[in-house]
């Protein structure tokens, strides 16, 4: 079974309309409740035989401000980038940095060993690798009689 992001747009043709839509809503930070922003940062995700890979681009997130949970299969990564405090010398003219906060979550396959999940931020990028269980077996082939 491999790790895979649900996306309902991608099961019918998609209008030109909603390229736009999908571009304003998935790479713009959007206003949250309590005043706050959040963006959604990428992910790569990645598989090998022994393992899963998730590197999500986060640079100007603090590591201690980044939350890993994993429960009931569920792996949910969240955190915050903030903004700095400035004085108002400078005038910006156009600034396309996201600030706020993010969360994602993605389900995760049965055959992962939830046990001895690591994770390491360098760089600006979180990297989570999933190691699978060998023990667990997801495919199995059933011979026809």
């Amino acid at each position: 079974m491999s790790l895979i992001k649900y996306n309902p747009t991608e099961l019918r043709p998609v209008s030109f309309n909603n390229l736009f839509d999908r571009f304003f809503n998935d790479h713009f930070a959007t206003p949250q409740k309590n005043g706050g922003y959040s963006f959604v940062p990428q992910v790569d995700v990645a598989e090998t035989e022994k393992a899963f890979e998730l590197h999500f681009v986060v640079p100007g997130v603090d590591k201690s401000g980044l939350n890993i949970d994993l429960q009931d299969g569920k792996l949910t990564v969240s955190g915050e980038r903030k903004i700095e405090n400035e004085k108002n010398e400078k005038n910006f003219h156009s600034r396309e940095s996201y600030f706020g906060s993010f969360k994602r979550s993605f389900y995760l396959p049965d055959n992962v060993n939830e046990e001895k999940v690591e994770a390491n931020y360098k760089d600006g990028i979180l990297s989570i690798v999933i190691p699978k269980d060998e023990k667990k077996v997801v495919k199995k082939t059933i011979a026809v009689k």
